[in-house]
Parts: C-alpha cells; sequence; structure tokens
C-alpha cells in the first residue's frame, strides 16, 4: 500500500503530461500544418521538430517512392558538365533525362491537387505548369533574336499535345480499361475545339497576306496584323478561363462523378490525397522551376547538339524540343487516362494546346513587341496548313467518339 501511495503522484503526474492543454495545442498546431501549409499564431517552438516531420514525410513521398526519379541527379550532372567541358551532346543529352522524372512528378503534383480543386482547375494548373517551359525558352530565344525556333517550338508544342500526348492517353487508358467504354464532357471538347479553331484562323490570316502578296505595307501590315490578332486572341482566352471557371460546376462535371450524383456509387474516386494541398502547390512550383532551368542549358546546347549529332536545327525545335517541353502534359495525360480519368486528360492535352495556341503565341507576340523583335504569326504556310488539318481532324474525332 505504501508503495502505491508513494507512486500515486508521479503517475498522476505523467497522466497530467499526457494529455496537458500543451499537448494538445502542439496536436492542433501540427493538423493546421498539415492541412494550411503554415503555423497558427502562437507557434511554439516545440512543434518545428514535428513540421521537420512533416517536410521529411513529403520528400519520402514525392522524391524516395518512385524508381523514375533515380534519374534527377542528371539534371545537376548537366549543369556541371555544361560548366566543366562545355560538350553540348553530353549536355543536351543529361538535361533530357533529368527533365524526364521531374516531368512525371510534376504530374503527380497535379493530380494531388485536382482531388482538392476538381478536374478542371486540375487540367488547366497542369497546363499551366508544363507550358511554363515553352513560355520560359520561347522568352529566352526572343531575346537572343531566334524568331524562328521560336515559332517552331511553340507550333511544334500544339502538334505534339494534340497528337502525341492526347494519342497515347486514348491508347494507353484503352490498354487498362479493355472492355470498358471510358467517357468524357463533351461540352469541354466542343469549346476547346472552337478555340483551336479560333488559334488556327488567327495564325492563318498573316501567312495568306503574306503568301498572296496583298499587303499595302511588305512586312509591316503583316507585322500589325499578327500584333493586333494577338490582343485579339488573349482577350479571348481571359474570357474562356472566366468561363471555364465560373460554369465548372455545370457543364465541366465529369460523367463519372454525374453518375454518382445519381445514386451510382463509384468505388474508384475514393482515392485520398497523400499530400496535403499546399505541399502539393509547393511541389509543382519546385519541379517547374527545375524543368525550366534545365530546359534553358537544353536550348543552348541545341546548335551544338545539331553539328555533333548532325541533326537539323528544324527537326530540334519541331520534333525534340516540344517533346521535352511537353514531357509533364504527356506522363500526366497518361497517368490520367490509366485512372479513367478522361476528363483530367482531356483537359491536359487538349487544354495545353489551347493555352499554347490562345495564349502562348499571342504572348509572346506582345513580348517581342515590347523587345523590339519583329515575332509575328506568320509561320509559314506548310506549318500552317499541317495545324489546320490536325485540329480538323481532332475536333471530328473528338465529336463523334463524344456519347
Amino acid at each position: 500500500m505504501g508503495t502505491l501511495t508513494q507512486n500515486g503522484p508521479p503517475h498522476g503526474f505523467e497522466e497530467q503530461n499526457l494529455f496537458s492543454p500543451e499537448l494538445s495545442t502542439q496536436k492542433m498546431q501540427l493538423g493546421h500544418i498539415s492541412e494550411y501549409g503554415s503555423a497558427p499564431a502562437g507557434f511554439q517552438p516545440g512543434v518545428s521538430k514535428m513540421w521537420r516531420n512533416v517536410v521529411y514525410k513529403s520528400i519520402k513521398i514525392v522524391i524516395f517512392s518512385n524508381k523514375l526519379n533515380l534519374l534527377i541527379p542528371f539534371g545537376p550532372l548537366a549543369i556541371v558538365v555544361h560548366i566543366l567541358t562545355g560538350h553540348n551532346g553530353l549536355v543536351f543529352l543529361l538535361s533530357l533525362l533529368g527533365i524526364i522524372p521531374l516531368a512525371e512528378r510534376l504530374g503527380y503534383a497535379t493530380e494531388q491537387i485536382a482531388m482538392f480543386t476538381g478536374p478542371t482547375i486540375g487540367g488547366l494548373l497542369n497546363a499551366t505548369f508544363g507550358n511554363a517551359t515553352e513560355l520560359i525558352i520561347a522568352i529566352y530565344a526572343l531575346r537572343n533574336g531566334m524568331i524562328r525556333v521560336v515559332q517552331l517550338s511553340l507550333l511544334g508544342s500544339i502538334l505534339s499535345n494534340m497528337l502525341l500526348v492526347l494519342g497515347c492517353a486514348f491508347f494507353c487508358g484503352g490498354l487498362v480499361f479493355n472492355g470498358k467504354e471510358q467517357v468524357f464532357n463533351k461540352a469541354t471538347a466542343t469549346v476547346s475545339s472552337g478555340l483551336l479553331l479560333m488559334a488556327v484562323m488567327g495564325l492563318l490570316f498573316p501567312a495568306v497576306l503574306h503568301y498572296t502578296h496583298t499587303e499595302v505595307h511588305y512586312g509591316k501590315s503583316e507585322l500589325a496584323l499578327s500584333r493586333f490578332s494577338s490582343c485579339i486572341m488573349l482577350g479571348a482566352y481571359a474570357a474562356y478561363l472566366f468561363f471555364q471557371l465560373k460554369t465548372q460546376k455545370d457543364p465541366y462535371i465529369p460523367l463519372s462523378e454525374e453518375g454518382d450524383q445519381n445514386g451510382e456509387n463509384n468505388n474508384d474516386d475514393d482515392e485520398t490525397p497523400e499530400i496535403s494541398k499546399w505541399e502539393a502547390v509547393c511541389w509543382l512550383s519546385i519541379m517547374t522551376a527545375w524543368i525550366s532551368i534545365l530546359s534553358e542549358y537544353l536550348v543552348d546546347a541545341i546548335e551544338g547538339t545539331s553539328h555533333t549529332w548532325n541533326i537539323p536545327i528544324s527537326f530540334i525545335g519541331v520534333i525534340l524540343l516540344p517533346i521535352v517541353g511537353n514531357a509533364a502534359e504527356h506522363a500526366g495525360a497518361i497517368m490520367f487516362a490509366m485512372k479513367d480519368k478522361l476528363d483530367i486528360s482531356l483537359g491536359v492535352a487538349i487544354g495545353s494546346s489551347t493555352q499554347i495556341s490562345m495564349f502562348g503565341i499571342p504572348f509572346c507576340v506582345v513580348v517581342g513587341w515590347i523587345m523590339g523583335q519583329p515575332m509575328d504569326l506568320n509561320f509559314q504556310l506548310f506549318e500552317t496548313a499541317t495545324l489546320f488539318i490536325t485540329v480538323i481532324v481532332v475536333a471530328f474525332f473528338l465529336q463523334v467518339v463524344c456519347p
């Protein structure tokens, strides 16, 4: 009895500490950090250790959970090789390998955000962060007067998204869900197809004006028309964004979610996010920054790689460079399609093409205008005709296969 009495106070003290308000406050602060990405008012130093645990867990999930991330060191290695040796071909190859895992992780982070924001904004974010690489490359090339490289890379980005990325997404989705009909919202495809046709018209008029020799002032009229059309296209894209975000709850509800609202339970949509929303936003920013840095080294090595490997610069600009720049969209669209989320895949592939054509190209024209560079919308006759045929074929395909 004496022993029990003697041990009573320490036991009571431990129990009091275990359920003390201080420990409860620390748990609430840790939950606040995980949920909102920041500490609340009155943050105590003892919670910093818990905050470090949250960061470590996030790094473990994002970086160390995928074997493809073994290629990440090739990115810094490309920078080291560029500084030490300046071998353009090797820098080009290492940069290419270093971008691949970053693009895949970018798609993963976007998928995590899509679980909080929905498929429309998720696809829009993926397209936005993926196209940041193209815009940075374009601005860097414009600053150096490489107007033709800018035109070819942006045109190749549109073609690769509409043909390669979208085709691979449908193909891989069909392989995974063999025997099941995958569906997507027709409203999204219709609006995006209309915007792409409008963008093609904006690119078609300067080319027709040039090749019909009907300019009042040779060269100047074409440039003035391009700048005027670019301003109109930027305004139309802003209106499209307003329409898309404001009407998300009506025409942009995926068909699978409509089935859930009608009482059909879908167990495939019970996925829970692995990281918080703000963690995903931070990882999106980090991956985008790294992709942009490596893409700059990639562009600097293009000319030297062309001479070393005996590859035309036009081939690198139209084929290789857009594939590297759109690796994020490629990986993300395939990943979403393989999880039966074709609405997000369309938002990534078609949305990215729409953003490049309605925002990226006009934005580069305006930036070139500010820089004093004669960047116009005359993409030459063959390239413009190729884009026109591609948009018509994809728009017809989406209308035919839509339920």
